[in-house]
């Protein structure tokens, strides 16, 4: 096993970029994911990483070479701990990292089958948050407009908690123009909708769609939209987290399909 103590080690400076920048995690086309569950989500969904980064204290750990054991031709680097910490996305490291290879991206299919439209939700935690709501809701496309938070930066993909690896994504979207085209109904939520999402058939071939924590949608994405909805808040307080929101509209899907 290589051990890598240095700041200055080419290496680890590759495995830096990958934690920090998502274009140098579009050019070198690889991600970092991290902890036991992601990697062990990653391995039965796809297959084993291309390499396994672990920390000195790390490596004792049972858990930990355990899963070394059971994936013995996956190359390892043991990280000093300090090193560990730089590339880890919490503040108390796992111990253990994989770097697995980016999907390549693709155009979106022209029959889109029910799904989730994300117009510029910038923050990653909810970006993962809402990915894995939708996994688990049994919708298996989303789609990403271009200012969206990087899909595959270390905190999406925490969040995501192995969502990623169940759906299918595609980022960079011209969300106007393939919601003007899409085949279905186009959902979309509004605090000022007068019409609740309890009351909605979200059934069928549908596409929810939920924008920037912020601004909100844009006209664009708004003028192709077929029904706006609310979410009742009873309680005294503005607005839901757009994940929260999200959640909501998917398990009332899930409710209404049965």
């Amino acid at each position: 096993m290589t051990v890598i103590t240095s700041s200055d080690n080419p290496r680890f400076r590759e495995y830096l970029a990958l934690a920090e920048s998502g274009r140098d995690r579009r050019q070198a086309g690889l991600a970092l994911i991290d902890g036991l569950h992601l990697i062990e989500s990653y391995r039965q969904r796809i297959g084993p990483p291309r390499q396994l980064l672990v920390s000195t204290a790390g490596k004792s750990r049972p858990e930990v070479a355990a899963l070394l054991a059971m994936l013995p031709l996956v190359p390892c680097v043991e990280l000093s701990d300090a090193l560990f910490r730089r590339l880890a996305p919490v503040q108390t490291p796992t111990g253990i990292l994989g770097v697995i290879p980016i999907p390549d991206r693709r155009p979106p299919p022209a029959n889109p089958e029910p799904c989730v439209l994300l117009e510029d939700v910038q923050d990653p935690g909810n970006l993962g948050s809402i990915l894995r709501s939708t996994a688990a809701a049994g919708i298996r496309q989303v789609y990403l407009s271009a200012q969206c938070a990087d899909l595959w930066s270390p905190r999406v993909l925490r969040a995501g908690m192995g969502a990623h690896f169940h759906l299918e994504c595609f980022a960079g979207v011209d969300l106007a123009g393939f919601a003007a085209a899409f085949p279905g109904r186009l959902i979309a939520t509004h605090l000022a909708a007068r019409q609740s999402v309890f009351a909605t058939d979200l059934t069928g071939h549908i596409g929810l769609i939920f924008g920037n924590e912020g601004a909100g949608l844009s006209r664009g994405v708004l003028d192709a939209v077929d029904t706006v909805v609310a979410i009742p808040m009873p309680g005294r307080t503005e607005s839901l987290n757009i994940a929260a929101a999200a959640a909501v509209c998917l398990f009332e899907r899930v409710r209404q399909l049965g």
